[in-house]
């Protein structure tokens, strides 16, 4: 794995800073005096704990990560039956779990050139393999030689290792090396034969070298901007993270792991990993557009993740709506081959960070590449939870049965492989009813995805005109991608459900998911209150807002408007405001008194990621509309054709329907956007939505805005006009 380099000079509203340090980073075990787990070495503490549900009590399951007891009971029952033997026999004819296997401990591992020390890392990452592999040769076989070699390569190197050095791709060996390692240690720590000074001298050195450099890379990401780096940087060091706090019983550094995967800034928290969701629930791994080598790692790396996680009782496989899984999915298909030399396609939107990469295309390089991570997969999600996996199922059999990390196109144990013995499960009995059921309007047509069940041959879409039914069947004999279609629809609300048929018959149905066709108001502000902080909603659905910062009250377009002083003034709706929306209308009327760059009319978001927003003048000098789910560089936009007149009331108005944006200003059309693949609910619930405040330090409105609305569904340009004398 290579960072991108040679980072542009932003663009606003882009305005963090992207240098990137090149500096050596050498932690050293003297140096920071810490012992066992007991110290930190940064300033900076981990984030605050999240409440963590645990499968047992009073504290962590050890084993507990990549397996727990339970599992090395079930393997020592199947590895001498087929498909278990197969990856058996690749483990015992491996070199790194020989007997005779001679460790190589370095005082500072070195990974990356920095023209002053040769690489080493793979001393490093050769020797975690080998621990590991003895570890589970001692487990399943009971042959305590097996335990001893472990523990031999694990103590060898917590009395030797000062430090973990290089460029900056030092921090990705302490990312994937740590977690393996944390692995390695967390097996033999049932092992009576490991000293417990030396475990806890093994314990100290994943504490004190490798976390560290961990946490700061979250933390810090090398003080640049925080799209600069892939997501498998993140999501390595998060996976350390969480291992060295299981390893060395820290429920902070755990938490801080789980914290980080479901809100976390950088490109490896979930939902910025798994970039965009496409119909069928295929979801876009953030570096699909790179090389496949990477794109598979990130699966290799967040399943491990999500699989230690389990251990402890935390469902991060379920998370979002099995989001992984959707990322599981799309990557897998992606890289199976149809028939002859061709490959799946899948659908792809452009990703762009600050480096401008621009990546228009599913990247070919690499493609049909076999990581040994796909057992993991197949198994939680089908044998567990009974599922529908079609595409990773089918990666798990090609591969079958895995061996070690370092296959032929995995590159140096970037995981540690065998999980068709050690995440094997027996079929289960019958499939879950589908679930997960959404729906959404997209060019005013319901589009709906849902998780389908492991057995079921086809899939049968239930509509009614009120909430429980009674349904009426539109779809059946559903096949292939889980996804459906309903054109053609009335305005109105609409409920849906989905059956599936199976060998046993007809599933129970799966939720109820809502959508509502037309173009029927969502929120409207009149601004005609004369005094007091609260602006009702006159739609009916209770969307106030509320003045804050100094707005007040004064004359408008019609009657009062809010007034905003470009000081400190804004009003505040409510959090989550159109998490449920596709298709949108947003307009009103705005009186603008001063031509700043980036005052924004609205901005609704959760912070300089993910937000939408219209701004009175960009840095281009003219009216933008905007929505990013990967901050300012990976805006999707349109530009007006200037930016708004000041010192008069201006209607503006703007419109989304399935790709189609068009930007409005006085009835007529300004600017338009034929490729808008974002809409308001891929922001999620957005927490800080407002009217004349922006996401970023940019200058707070001043003027006044009036008759605010919102609708579901994209209004013509005729209903546009008419809202100017509404």
């Amino acid at each position: 794995m290579t960072k991108q380099e040679n980072a542009p000079r932003h663009t606003a509203p882009q305005r963090e800073a992207d240098s990137l340090s090149r500096r050596t980073f050498l932690y050293s075990l003297g140096a920071l005096a810490l012992a066992g787990c007991g110290g930190s070495a940064f300033d900076a503490q981990p984030q605050a704990a999240s409440p963590r549900l645990l499968a047992g009590s009073g504290g962590f399951i050890h084993p507990g990560l990549l397996h727990t007891q339970a599992d090395f009971n079930r393997m020592m029952q199947k590895y001498n039956t087929q498909p278990w033997k197969g990856s058996w026999d690749k483990l015992i004819a491996n070199s790194h779990a020989q007997l005779s296997y001679v460790a190589s401990p370095q005082a500072v591992v070195y990974r990356g050139d920095d023209g002053v020390h040769p690489q080493n890392y793979s001393k490093l990452f050769n020797d975690v393999a080998a621990a590991y592999a003895c570890a589970l040769r001692w487990k399943i076989s009971g042959d305590s030689a097996y335990a001893d070699k472990s523990v031999q390569i694990m103590n060898a190197w917590s009395s030797t290792l000062t430090g973990i050095s290089g460029t900056t791709d030092s921090q990705l060996a302490a990312g994937i090396y740590g977690y393996e390692f944390a692995n390695a240690g967390e097996i033999m720590r049932t092992y009576s034969g490991w000293a417990a000074a030396d475990f806890t001298r093994f314990q100290g050195m994943m504490r004190n070298i490798f976390y560290p450099i961990n946490h700061d890379f979250l933390v810090r990401h090398n003080n640049t901007e925080v799209t600069h780096y892939w997501a498998n940087w993140d999501v390595c060091n998060m996976a350390s993270i969480m291992a060295i706090g299981v390893l060395c019983d820290e429920q902070a550094l755990f938490d801080e792991a789980v914290t980080y995967f479901k809100s976390g800034a950088g490109n490896g928290a979930i939902g910025q990993a798994v970039y965009y969701v496409h119909p069928g629930y295929l979801g876009q791994w953030q570096e699909s557009g790179r090389d496949q080598g990477h794109n598979t790692l990130g699966i290799a790396l967040m399943g491990a993740m999500c699989e230690m996680a389990w251990n402890q009782g935390v469902d991060l496989y379920g998370y979002d709506n099995n989001r992984f899984l959707m990322a599981a999915e799309y990557v897998a298909k992606a890289n199976l081959i149809e028939s002859g030399t061709t490959y799946y396609t899948v659908p792809y939107v452009t990703y762009d960070n600050v480096d401008n990469v621009n990546q228009t295309a599913f990247a070919t390089a690499g493609i049909g590449n076999q990581r040994p991570c796909w057992a993991l997969v197949y198994n939680h999600y089908v044998n567990r939870k009974g599922l529908a996996a079609p595409w990773s199922k089918q990666f798990a059999l090609l591969v079958q049965p895995e061996g070690g990390g370092s296959g032929s196109t995995s590159g140096g144990y970037d995981q540690l492989g065998y999980g068709t013995l050690t995440c094997g499960l027996d079929p289960i009995a019958a499939g879950a009813a589908p679930s997960g059921l959404t729906a959404y309007v997209s060019g005013g047509a319901v589009v709906l995805s849902w998780w389908g069940s492991a057995y079921a041959t086809g899939y049968t879409v239930k509509r009614a005109s009120v909430a429980g039914g009674p349904y009426t069947t539109v779809a059946s004999n559903i096949t292939g991608l889980l996804s459906y279609t309903d054109s053609g629809l009335a305005a109105g609300s609409y409920y849906y459900v989905v059956t599936a048929a199976t060998p046993a018959g007809t599933s129970a149905p799966s939720n109820e998911a809502r959508a509502i066709t037309g173009t029927p108001l969502h929120t409207y502000l009149p601004f005609d209150a004369a005094n007091g902080t609260s602006a009702a909603d006159a739609s009916g659905n209770n969307h106030p807002g509320t003045l804050a910062g100094g707005a007040s009250w004064g004359a408008g377009k019609k009657a009062n408007a809010v007034s905003l002083d470009g000081s400190s003034g804004y009003v505040s709706l409510p959090a989550g405001l159109m998490s449920d929306v596709g298709d949108f209308t947003i307009a009103a009327w705005v009186y603008w008194n001063a031509a700043r760059t980036w005052e924004r009319i609205f901005d609704f978001g959760s912070g300089v990621g993910d937000y939408m927003m219209l701004t009175a003048r960009a840095g281009t000098g003219k009216l933008r509309f905007a929505m990013t789910v990967n901050g300012g560089n990976g805006e999707r936009a349109v530009d007006g054709a200037a930016a708004l007149p000041t010192g008069q009331w201006v209607h503006v108005a703007v419109t989304l329907s399935g790709r189609n944006a068009t930007l409005y200003v006085n009835g007529a059309v300004s600017g338009s956007n034929a490729d808008m693949f974002l809409a308001p609910f891929r922001l999620g619930a957005t927490s800080q939505n407002w009217i004349g405040r922006s996401q970023y330090p940019d200058p707070y409105f001043n003027g006044k805005i009036d008759d605010f609305r919102i609708y579901r569904g994209a209004l013509s340009a005729t209903a546009v006009a008419a809202l100017m004398t509404a």
